[in-house]
């Protein structure tokens, strides 16, 4: 079974290494924070060419860094992409703010900059931008939305590592960029971990003081803190991991473009991909009349599909205290209930890559 996604390969790969960075951990028992969690934030903000990266123990957390960094609380509303994996609400959510729900376009699937102003209210004080599937959101249409209306623009990169936005590196464009690195995702870790891209000290001095129980000096705390520290294994796993991702990120591109161009069935849509940006194909995502009927043809193939995401956002349960309805964000319900996602890493063999073409072109649906 080739599988969406096989972590087996690049740990097999480099295995000695990984080892290695671990042992080294071990010896000096820095596992909580530490030299080896900042010796990665100084790594990873020079890699996104930003002045400061805050390393914490998930993407959720960063995103909840952020926005608490930014001052948004009880009683502010941030506007959020329906079409999004649901920990870019909760960053909102934990802060006490409201997420207000937004649809995608029908093309690229991000955030569409048209719907954003007709939900924007005196209690306003963000726009949470994702970077969905590795593909950069138009960042400038919803940077002069914000700026028209005096807003923050928060770049959620949890599946963006590397993409570019008019040759921008994604997470410095905007006034912060939540990076996770959950296993699975374009630069991953061996369990946890997340970043926070910023430019200005006192957002860095901030969230580097909130994630360590609000210590500047141990035992003495100045605010409200979380344990949310980069743990020293996955810093040193990280770092490890950030020297090939250039190269993974370059052969993401070239199985993604083997699909966009090889994949001719026109039973199935594919995700519109600007000339402004490279994105880095995190998860190749598909559309078709019958979801499930695809992955259970795929699967019978030896090829193992899934979906991202069912659900929107904004009919989450969770959610259902604000009042939202099928219809009211289109394209974000069109695409939950007929998205498939296509196995695509870089370990793959050009075998393995035209086996999934092949199959797709072969299918007829119900």
């Amino acid at each position: 079974m080739l599988k969406r996604i096989d972590l087996t390969r690049d740990y097999q790969k480099h295995k000695e290494e990984y080892l290695k960075a671990i042992e080294a951990v071990c010896e000096e028992t820095a596992f909580s924070g530490g030299k080896f969690a900042d010796k990665f934030d100084e790594e990873f903000a020079a890699y996104c060419g930003m002045p400061y990266a805050v390393g914490v123990n998930n993407g959720t957390s960063a995103l909840h860094c952020a926005m608490a960094a930014l001052g948004i609380g009880a009683g502010d509303e941030v506007i959020v992409p329906a079409n999004t994996y649901i920990a870019t609400a909760w960053g909102v959510t934990y802060t006490g703010a409201t997420p207000v729900f937004v649809d995608c376009t029908s093309d690229t699937w991000e955030i569409d900059p048209d719907k954003i102003e007709e939900r924007i209210t005196d209690k306003t004080k963000a726009i949470l931008g994702v970077h969905l599937y590795g593909q950069p959101f138009e960042f400038n249409k919803v940077k002069a939305i914000a700026d028209k209306y005096g807003l923050y623009v928060v770049e959620d990169c949890a599946q963006a590592h590397g993409a570019l936005y008019e040759g921008k590196m994604v997470g410095s464009l905007g006034e912060m960029g939540c990076f996770s690195f959950y296993p699975g995702k374009n630069l991953y870790a061996f369990g946890e971990g997340g970043s926070i891209t910023c430019s200005k000290k006192e957002h860095f001095d901030f969230m580097t003081t909130m994630k360590n129980q609000g210590c500047q000096v141990r035992y003495y705390h100045d605010m409200i803190g979380y344990n949310y520290r980069l743990e020293g294994l996955q810093g040193a796993v990280l770092s490890v991991s950030l020297k090939y991702l250039p190269r993974w990120t370059e052969r993401r591109r070239e199985i993604g473009r083997r699909y966009l161009t090889e994949i001719t069935n026109p039973l199935f849509t594919m995700q519109a991909h600007p000339e402004n940006t490279n994105p880095v194909f995190h998860l190749f995502v598909v559309t078709v009349k019958d979801a499930d009927d695809l992955i259970a043809y795929m699967n019978d193939r030896g090829m193992e599909c899934n979906k991202h995401y069912p659900v929107p956002c904004h009919l989450q349960k969770a959610y259902a205290h604000l009042g939202y309805r099928e219809g009211d964000c289109p394209n974000a319900e069109y695409l939950a209930k007929h998205c498939v996602t296509l196995p695509l890493f870089p370990e793959m063999t050009e075998e393995e890559v035209s086996m999934v073409i092949n199959a797709c072109n072969a299918y007829t649906g119900k």
